[in-house]
Formats: C-alpha cells, sequence, structure tokens
C-alpha cells in the first residue's frame, strides 16, 4: 500500500443537514486521523465534502492511494460511489455508530451501492469517545492499513433452514399465481437520496416475477388539481373518526395545520386514482426532493396506504416502499401474499436501520423511518388508525408543512426481509426476530435522541451489531408480524432469487 491514506467526508445534497453535521463529520474525521497516528500511518484530506456526484468524481477518481470514507450524517451513496467506480485502490467506510447522526445508516446505504457497481471496500465502525480505545476497531483500522482489507465473521451468514411441506405448498401456489399475472409495481420516480442500490431495472426484476411501470410525480400535482374536495372532506373525516392524532400548531411546528393534511390526502387519493388506472399491484414512491418545494411530504399518504384501515379503502393494503426502494418494495409485496395466505394480517412494515445497543444481553435495533410504516403496527386491530400519531415533518428538512404516521410498534415475534444486487443477481436476505416492549425511560431516549416524529420499532433481528454492520446491504428493512420465514424462503426460491438467512441461530 502507499505511504499516505487519503480521507474523504461525502455528504448529503442538501445544504442544510451537512450545515448541521459539520461538527460531527469533524469530530470523526480527527478520530480516524488520531487512529491512524496511533499506527504511525501517514495520511491526508481531501478538502471539502462532496455534495454532489461530479464532485465525487472530480476529486476522487484521480486518487490511487488508499483512501478513507467518513459517514456521520446522512450521505448519498454516490457522493462516493461515481469517485470510485472502476479503481481498485483499497477503500474503507468508516463511521460513528450514532442515531442523532446517523453515519451508520450512510455507511450501510454507501456498502450496498457498491456492492451494485462491484467496487470493492471494508468497513469498519465505533461508538467509542475515542476511536483508540476500541481495540476491535483498531485491530480491524491495522489489517486494512496492512492488507487493503478486512475479514469479518461469517458464522452468522447461513444457507436458509428447509421450508416445511406446508410453507413449500403456500410459496408454490403464490409463485403461480404470480406467475399467470405478474405484479405490477407503479414506480413514483426514480430511487430517492442517492439509494441506487434500491433500483434494479425490468432486466432484473422480470427474472424474479415482477414488472413495473414509472409515473413522473409530476403527475401528482396534475392528479391532484381534479380530486374532488368532497372526496378530501370524507377522507379527512375518516381519519380523525378512525382515531389518528394529529398534533397540530405544537412548537417549532406552528404552520402544522389541518390544511396541511388536507393537501396530503388530495396527494394520497391521486396516487390511489393512478394504482387504480394502472392496475398497479405495489408502489414506490420516491417523494423526496423531487417535490420537496411543490407538495407537502408524503408520509401520512404513505402510512395509510400500508394500513388496510384507509379512506377509500377496498380491504387490502397497497404495499408502498418508500424512496421507490425496490430492495423492500419486492419483499414487502411477497409477504403481504405469504401473510394473507397464512390468514395473518397483511401490514408489511418499512424501516430504516437507525441505531441500536443492547437491552437485556440482546443487541436491539432502532427501527425508524419516516414513511411506509402503516397503523397495525401502532395497534394490531386492521379496522382502526388508533395509537397512529401525527407531527410535523422537521421544517429544516421539509420547508411545506405535512405531517408524519408516528406511533410505538408493538411487541411479537417478527420476519424480516432485504432484496439486493451482488454480481448481477438479485439476492435476498431474511431473517427472524421479534419487536421488543422497551422500559418507557430507554425508549424515551431512542426516540428523543433519534427523530420524535417518526414510528419506532424496536427489534432483536436475530443478529450482532457487527454482523450487520460488516455485512448487510441496505439502511432499509422490510418487516412483517408473524414467523413467515419458511414460506418467505421458499418463494424467494420459486422465483428465483438467491437466498441468505442471516441470524446467530442455526434455525
Amino acid at each position: 500500500m502507499s505511504d499516505t491514506i487519503q480521507i474523504f467526508c461525502p455528504g448529503d445534497y442538501r445544504p442544510t443537514p451537512n450545515k448541521l453535521a459539520e461538527p460531527q463529520v469533524e469530530a470523526a474525521t480527527q478520530q480516524i486521523e488520531r487512529a491512524l497516528d496511533r499506527l504511525g500511518r501517514k495520511h491526508k484530506r481531501i478538502p471539502g465534502m462532496l455534495t454532489r456526484p461530479h464532485e465525487a468524481i472530480e476529486r476522487l477518481s484521480t486518487v490511487d492511494d488508499p483512501i478513507i470514507g467518513i459517514y456521520a450524517h446522512w450521505v448519498y451513496g454516490p457522493h462516493t460511489t461515481d469517485g470510485v467506480a472502476g479503481k481498485d485502490n483499497p477503500l474503507l467506510l468508516a463511521s460513528n455508530f450514532s442515531g442523532q447522526w446517523p453515519g451508520l445508516v450512510g455507511l450501510l446505504n454507501t456498502g450496498a451501492c457498491l456492492e451494485m457497481i462491484d467496487r470493492a471496500a471494508s468497513r469498519i465502525w465505533s461508538d467509542a469517545a475515542d476511536w483508540r480505545d476500541d481495540e476491535p476497531f483498531m485491530q480491524r483500522l491495522e489489517a486494512w492499513t496492512a492488507n487493503g482489507a478486512i475479514s469479518y465473521d461469517e458464522t452468522s451468514l447461513r444457507a436458509p433452514p428447509r421450508p416445511s411441506a406446508q410453507a413449500q405448498a403456500i410459496a408454490n401456489t403464490i409463485a403461480a399465481g404470480m406467475k399467470r399475472r405478474r405484479p405490477l409495481a407503479m414506480m413514483l420516480g426514480d430511487t430517492s437520496m442517492g439509494m441506487t442500490n434500491g433500483y434494479f431495472g425490468p432486466r432484473l426484476l422480470s427474472k424474479v416475477g415482477f414488472a413495473e411501470h414509472k409515473v413522473d410525480q409530476a403527475w401528482i400535482i396534475e392528479r391532484g388539481k381534479t380530486i374532488a374536495q368532497t372526496r378530501i372532506d370524507d377522507a379527512y373525516r375518516f381519519v380523525v373518526d378512525r382515531g389518528v392524532e394529529f398534533h397540530y400548531s405544537a412548537p417549532g411546528a406552528e404552520d402544522f395545520n389541518e390544511a396541511a393534511t388536507r393537501e396530503q390526502l388530495r396527494d394520497y387519493l391521486a396516487v390511489l386514482d393512478l394504482a387504480a388506472e394502472f392496475k398497479a399491484d405495489c408502489i414506490g414512491w420516491q417523494y423526496q426532493l423531487g417535490l420537496i418545494g411543490s407538495r407537502p411530504p408524503s408520509d401520512f399518504a404513505e402510512g395509510l396506504l400500508n394500513s388496510t384501515c384507509r379512506p377509500e379503502s377496498n380491504g387490502d393494503t397497497i404495499i408502498d416502499s418508500t424512496e421507490a426502494d425496490q430492495g423492500n418494495l419486492l419483499p414487502m409485496e411477497m409477504m403481504k401474499r405469504i401473510l394473507k395466505a397464512r390468514g395473518l394480517h397483511q401490514s408489511v412494515f418499512f424501516h430504516d436501520i437507525r441505531w441500536g445497543e443492547e437491552v437485556d444481553r440482546r443487541f436491539v435495533w432502532l427501527l425508524l423511518n419516516s414513511g411506509s410504516s402503516g397503523a397495525y403496527a401502532f395497534n394490531h386491530d386492521p379496522d382502526t388508525l388508533k395509537g397512529v400519531h401525527c407531527y410535523r415533518q422537521p421544517s429544516a428538512y421539509f420547508p411545506i408543512p405535512g405531517g408524519t404516521f408516528a406511533g410505538e410498534s408493538l411487541p411479537g415475534q417478527i420476519t424480516w426481509a432485504r432484496a439486493y444486487v451482488r454480481r448481477g443477481e438479485l439476492w435476498m436476505d431474511v431473517g427472524r426476530g421479534e419487536v421488543l416492549a422497551l422500559a418507557p425511560e430507554t425508549r424515551d431516549r431512542w426516540w428523543n435522541s433519534t427523530t420524535r416524529e417518526w414510528p419506532f420499532m424496536a427489534a432483536d433481528l436475530g443478529m450482532s451489531r457487527d454482523t450487520l454492520m460488516a455485512h448487510y446491504l441496505s439502511n432499509h428493512v422490510a418487516v412483517a408480524y408473524g414467523d413467515i420465514l419458511g414460506e418467505m424462503v421458499a418463494l424467494s426460491e420459486a422465483l428465483g432469487y438467491r437466498v441468505r438467512f442471516v441470524s446467530d441461530k442455526a434455525s
């Protein structure tokens, strides 16, 4: 390896998150510099935060030295990948492990984006006050400086357990139905916030039994103009009557009011009409950035779509994957079909893997995403919206007021899944887990130190922190209540995915 290691800082596209995160990014950069100093390694910084793809191309593509990226807040994948594509110099993604400043989220997304383009990289993370005191971190860093790569324990990466005959029969029936009528995903826009790992395209989708139809998000504005006021009135009356608690005009959110919710319902109804027109089975909704200056955030509408209790409901959910993420959309639609076949409630939930810590000798992850978590998680009653709290999305990021679909997810056994691309093939990671009810003081500490406006799920995903950080290929996960692992394995294999069971336990 070269004598000098170069350090770069990818960032968000939006100036506000970058500005807010500057102290944390600087602190993390100093942490890695001090750790390299302890190892006697030379280093220098690549100046500035990379906030556009062209900046990554211009500042990284000419670097042949080993490079370390610093992930101390949310960052866009292309702000790394576009600068390192086609190169083979050693690349290390270094992250803090903080819920308030979710560098681990940016690391997971970027790692998955790099996998999409077959670009090798290693990962490293720490939650220590001084990273030099974290011995596993220092051992991994030393290995990378010596060899250009880090080896991770793979004992939790397993071949999936064989499905039961009953699970296989259910999967075969669903697969046959998907073959007769291929599920259509209506994609409102394209990948969001640099998540290139979340778009697979028709070539790969067609191989696993799905089709897509892209609809420009601008259609939401145009179709919204034709929504009758009576429909909006009825929809608003419905969500109030079914139990949504709106936190209007709270301190710092004085502009959030009934009118804002009515505009979110206008968008919900416009998308409902589009889904009916194209007979779409499920929806990928980009929402972020594209319409952020023109329409309220889509979170409330997306939460309704993922609920059976919703205005103008046909009794089913319409699976909605926020940020147009097909890596969650595909398993969510598959899990919905399995749940219905099993006689279980069909809601499936979309979450960010935001942070976690050990609780009673179990590593528990905080799953927290502003959109696409339906009401069933908060009440386990398919006929109500009770337990849903609607807060204004933070104004620092969302200039037009609009509410979220928040609540505390109830305890229970879960199955989780995620689709991703590796070496040109679609894979499906699957696992079992459990949603836990945390002690109120722990729950509130977690929630208030991350994003209180968003839906909360505390989950043991059946694997350690280090297994997920080293191997997981997204910052998103699809979650369903109930043990449907066998059916999910069988259906994934029947459709043509490569399947990986991720668990600290063999079965």
